[in-house]
């Protein structure tokens, strides 16, 4: 394959490949909000620290924190490789305009020289009075005056392409400075990683003296939650009864001549009987799957959906219905989607939790220190719920949870990414 088809394959490849990944804009974006979050984890380990917490929490937020500093530093590394197929893409362009600009230098050197043997007045005019007719003097005319415009014309385009020369060029030694910076920058994540990873240890060590007190601890723990699970689970139960006792009245009022059987089946129901307008409800709530907003306005995933080892002892498995979403102190929850609150309870002394029901998929929000909403309040997406409660030991975590009736979901796969 010849060698200038080879290059423009390749810059075309380049350029397809570009296209599906992200621009250096994004990636600086998603960087920028990696960096917050590290910096928001730092500040809860002093806290955690200086109040001599949990050194188990302290052990997970240490986790979060080198989670967040692996994804900074490959956040970074797709900037480099963005940047080099830029000053890849920029060399190519640069070599191109290099021969386009040696060709045209020499065309118009040519045509220059031929312009200086006949540069005399006197051979033009003989050239346009040698003519046999008219028209053959015109078309003379016409090719002195086109040959004039053509070298007016060359000398232009090598003036634009010579400015195009020193744009790309500018333009590769700022990409280059640009990627020393982010190379340097990512040397000392490095090293911030590696410290973070010694601390670590020091940690697991601590943990694994006390680890009998704290395996029980965090056993005890899965106990209390999977009491609160079910008192969530009733929760639900019963807002599903109250919404179907409500439609029955209706369906009874609106058609006299519906039975008393078939009242009762809809009161009977374990799943919501929806009404048209509660159908409509269900299908945008279920349209926005993906797209719906945090519960919080900052924060990340601690603790995943589902059955999975314990984030510190592997080898322990743990539950969780939803997702728990550590965040900073002083956060409030909100509503991820316009509906009606059907439950507000205390489920511990000092927690409290919201049901929002969306057609028949309920929204749940847990570990609450206060509520700003009440049982029968139409609330709208982003609403502020209520006080995210800082436990014990110094982590503010909302729990989170998507039920379609009594079939709960991963809650990851209906928030939008951030």
């Amino acid at each position: 394959m010849p060698k200038f088809l080879l290059t423009v394959l390749l810059f075309f490849c380049f350029t397809i490949k570009m296209w599906s990944q992200p621009t250096q804009e994004q990636l600086e974006e998603r960087k920028a909000k990696i960096q917050l979050e590290i910096q928001e984890k730092e500040q809860l380990l002093k806290s955690v620290k200086k109040q001599e917490k949990s050194v188990l929490t302290e052990m997970i937020i240490q986790k979060e924190k080198i989670g967040l500093k692996e994804k900074l530093i490959k956040t970074t590394e797709k900037q480099t490789k963005l940047l080099n197929n830029d000053i890849y893409i920029n060399q190519v362009k640069i070599n191109q305009l290099n021969k386009d600009l040696e060709q045209l230098r020499k065309d118009y050197a040519a045509m220059i020289l031929k312009s200086y043997k006949s540069r005399s007045e006197q051979s033009r005019a003989m050239f346009l009075l040698s003519s046999e007719n008219f028209l053959q003097a015109y078309k003379r005319a016409q090719y002195m005056k086109q040959y004039a415009s053509y070298r007016k014309m060359q000398g232009q385009e090598i003036e634009g392409k010579t400015k195009q020369l020193m744009g790309y060029t500018n333009q590769i030694i700022v990409q280059k400075d640009e990627k020393i910076k982010l190379i340097k920058e990512n040397e000392k994540e490095k090293e911030e990683l590696e410290k973070a990873k010694k601390e670590q240890e020091k940690i697991a060590a601590q943990i694994q003296k006390e680890k009998g007190k704290l395996v029980s601890e965090i056993k005890k723990k899965q106990q209390e939650t999977k009491k609160i699970d079910g008192q969530i689970k009733k929760m639900i139960r019963e807002s599903i009864a109250a919404a179907n006792r409500k439609t029955a009245a209706a369906s009874a009022k609106a058609n006299p001549k519906i039975t008393s059987a078939e009242k009762k089946a809809i009161e009977n129901s374990t799943s919501i009987v929806l009404t048209p307008e509660g159908r409509l409800v269900s299908d945008n709530f279920k349209a926005n799957k993906g797209r719906l907003p945090w519960p919080v306005e900052k924060g990340g995933i601690s603790l995943g959906y589902g059955d999975q080892p314990h984030p510190v002892f592997r080898s322990l498995m743990v539950h969780n219905s939803g997702i728990e979403i550590s965040t900073e102190s002083g956060a409030t929850a909100r509503a991820v989607f316009s509906g009606e609150v059907t439950q507000v309870q205390q489920l511990t002394p000092l927690k409290k939790a919201i049901v929002i029901r969306h057609g028949d998929f309920f929204t749940t929000y847990q570990n609450l220190s206060s509520v700003n909403v009440r049982v029968g309040d139409k609330v709208s997406a982003k609403e502020t719920l209520g006080k995210v409660k800082t436990d014990g030991d110094g982590r503010t975590v909302l729990k989170f949870l998507i039920s379609q009736n009594n079939t709960f979901f991963n809650p990851s796969g209906w928030l939008s990414g951030r």
